[in-house]
């Protein structure tokens, strides 16, 4: 299609012709209508295997971006810039409440870019302080009967140092919030170190940190969402936080598996230790109504089945707890509708992973269009 309008010539400028490729790629993707994605890219994207093409699309992004005038063209494209998008949330100015969410820009690479898209703030992470290849391979599965996916990816990182490096090209362009965690094989009793010191490499850098707890993926994670464990590791974090000259928030993300019972409890933890928010959710270690073939692989669960639990989970956190906190809504949003609805239900923000990957950047500029109304 595109490459009839390219002459390949030998100029001895392999760099150059895959720019020229990429551009015209990308001009016919961003002049034709908005379903271009789902009905070209996706079925071109889903022949190949979920991780690499994952990493082909993050080298394809970073090259298309250096293409000169195709950053603004795609801000124009996708980009909502209205006043009335912006929102204030636990300090912090967001330009749109569409985030986002952790585990698709681990290692902070791709940041500037992505909110290129028309992300009003991203969420870098899960980063643990040193490197860890993650769990072995293959550890990531489309369900595309059921648009979702499942990983088992395991933490995978370059560390929390290397993530610091390129946090520091940011320059308060882009609204990062930081998303910690523990290495494998840190005990359980000394997570809390871990912890902090991926809180301490990212203070100057991030603008809000993410407690992850609920990770279906490294052994044990999740049990250190009980009560106490949780209000000891939360608490350590919260003193470290108030003896820094700036402050800054602390949310700790939940998985949607758990009972009322233990959602009261993360209610009340929340109001003693003071952290600032929740996000609900991270992934399902449920199955249930799942179509596709492979529904029975091991790991967190996300995108579509996932839809009405989050929004359950976000409207009981919201009503129990008086709207107390600030909520980032995640989990299943697919359609402006599905993140309408957790805004509805008390979120303060959304955030986007499976639906992006499934919907394209599309579904940032609905949703940001729907809350306006247009």
């Amino acid at each position: 299609m595109f490459f009839s309008k390219i002459r390949i010539q030998k100029v001895g400028n392999k760099d150059f012709h895959i720019r020229l490729c990429l551009f015209y790629f990308w001009r016919i993707f961003v002049q034709t209508k908005s379903n271009m994605y789902k009905q070209l890219i996706r079925p071109f994207l889903f022949k190949f295997d979920p991780e690499k093409i994952h990493y082909f699309t993050f080298s394809f992004l970073r090259k298309v971006f250096k293409i000169p005038g195709m950053s603004g063209f795609l801000k124009s494209k996708y980009a909502v810039e209205d006043k009335r998008l912006e929102r204030e949330v636990f300090g912090l100015k967001f330009k749109n409440p569409v985030g986002l969410a952790a585990g698709f820009d681990k290692d902070a690479k791709l940041y500037k870019e992505l909110s290129g898209l028309g992300f009003g703030f991203v969420e870098i992470g899960t980063l643990t302080p040193k490197p860890q290849h993650g769990n072995p391979k293959k550890r990531l599965f489309r369900l595309k009967e059921d648009q979702a996916i499942i990983n088992r990816m395991g933490f995978n990182n370059e560390g929390v140092v290397a993530a610091v490096e390129r946090l520091k090209k940011n320059n308060g362009e882009v609204l990062i919030g930081g998303n910690i965690g523990k290495n494998k094989v840190t005990p359980n009793e000394k997570a809390v170190e871990d912890y902090q010191i991926c809180f301490e490499a990212l203070f100057p850098y991030v603008d809000y940190f993410v407690v992850n707890v609920s990770s279906p993926n490294t052994p044990n994670l999740r049990a250190l969402q009980d009560k106490e464990p949780l209000t000891n590791l939360l608490n350590t974090l919260k003193q470290l936080n108030i003896e820094k000259p700036q402050p800054k928030p602390i949310l700790l993300k939940i998985a949607p598996d758990l009972t009322d019972s233990q959602l009261l409890d993360i209610i009340e933890i929340v109001q003693t230790t003071k952290i600032e928010g929740v996000i609900a959710t991270n992934t399902t270690i449920s199955r249930d109504g799942l179509q596709s073939e492979n529904k029975e692989e091991t790991g967190g669960l996300s995108g579509k089945p996932l839809t009405a639990r989050s929004t359950e989970v976000i409207q009981f956190l919201a009503e129990k707890s008086n709207r107390s906190f600030p909520i980032i809504g995640v989990g299943g949003i697919h359609s402006a509708k599905d993140a309408l609805d957790k805004l509805e239900a008390g979120a303060s923000l959304v955030q986007l992973y499976t639906g992006f990957i499934y919907e394209g950047p599309q579904l940032i500029k609905d949703i940001n269009q729907a809350i306006l109304g247009k």
